[in-house]
């Protein structure tokens, strides 16, 4: 059996957009040239291929990642126990997600919702592979569980990553400031017109 994680190319661009391991360490793990991990964090290679994320696929732990990023001559090791499956038809790919998770999916919109509302139904729907209908349906109390969800924290979870939870929400951040400042260009501009109409009613009145 290879010792080569499922869709290495993939994991590999998930290992460096998440993660803080060296190019070498994800290289070794993912059995590819050290140049061409390099290549990937670059933008050079792997374009087009989706993340994969290892440790939802149960070949990586977040404590092995997180004692490796600490120790870059320590080695990450593949847990080869617990792999899951994804199929992949005319570029959609579809992931098995296991039942346990899907059953806490509910659980961590509640939680985004409750504490960081600025973030978008479709950002949350994302972050915890759920659908923007299901998310409406949380945020205004109408889910059919709702009385039995219990606030979650996806990234607790391992739904999502850390990195793609802080992401997300400087996402949400810079679109408010966007959507503050053309308020305000709108509010300015209409203050703006309203004043010479302002002075010809005062010249015609004198």
């Amino acid at each position: 059996m290879s010792n080569a994680p499922f869709m290495p190319k993939a994991t590999a661009v998930w290992l460096v957009e998440n993660t803080t391991l060296s190019f070498k360490q994800i290289a070794n793990f993912c059995q590819l040239h050290e140049l061409e991990v390099k290549g990937i964090a670059d933008g050079d290679v792997a374009k087009g291929i989706k993340a994969y994320n290892p440790i939802l696929a149960g070949q990586l732990t977040r404590e092995e990642i997180n004692a490796c990023s600490k120790d870059h001559k320590k080695l990450l090791k593949l847990n080869k126990n617990n792999e899951e499956v994804i199929v992949s038809k005319e570029r959609k790919k579809v992931k098995y997600t296991p039942l346990s998770k899907r059953k806490d999916r509910p659980d961590s919109v509640l939680w985004l919702a409750k504490n960081f509302s600025k973030l978008s139904d479709g950002q949350i729907a994302k972050l915890v592979g759920s659908t923007k209908g299901t998310v409406a349906l949380i945020r205004n109390r109408s889910f059919w569980n709702f009385s039995n969800l219990v606030a979650k924290d996806p990234v607790i979870l391992g739904l999502c990553s850390q990195l793609q939870f802080e992401k997300a929400v400087e996402k949400a951040d810079r679109r408010i400031k966007r959507e503050k400042k053309l308020k305000e260009k709108l509010k300015n501009s209409e203050t703006t017109e309203e004043k010479p109409e302002s002075s010809e009613t005062a010249d015609e009145n004198k």
